[in-house]
């Protein structure tokens, strides 16, 4: 997979956990997984934009950690979100879930790799 594949993938799976946030209901459970969605369904694409221009090997390693983590933050908001039925497009959030779950293949792959590659050089 190239770099912009990879960086594109992540700004639309961005945009679509918008497109989620902007379906949810302005409940007060709805309000507090709607912020917690925008914040962790973007942060993946903008902490991959910055472990790109890593200063070192173990910079681009913690940067491509972070977004790891919050690819996984996503998986539990969708969830929740899916389980107490707060929006009514669920074939929506199952791409989305899916989507979430090869990123986060991608990114254990690549900070695996990254670390091996660490620790050879």
């Amino acid at each position: 997979m190239k770099k912009f594949d990879l960086e594109e993938r992540l700004i639309e799976f961005a945009v679509r956990n918008i497109r989620i946030v902007e379906m949810m209901p302005g409940t007060k459970a709805g309000a507090h997984l709607a912020g917690q969605l925008v914040r962790s369904g973007t942060a993946s694409a903008l902490n991959y934009g910055e472990a790109q221009s890593g200063e070192s090997r173990k910079d681009f390693i913690h940067k491509m950690k972070i977004a790891l983590k919050e690819l996984r933050e996503t998986h539990i908001c969708l969830k929740i979100i899916k389980r107490a039925n707060l929006i009514s497009n669920s074939e929506l959030i199952d791409q989305v879930l899916a989507e979430n779950n090869e990123l986060i293949s991608i990114f254990v792959i690549s900070i695996e790799t990254a670390q091996k590659n660490q620790e050879n050089s």
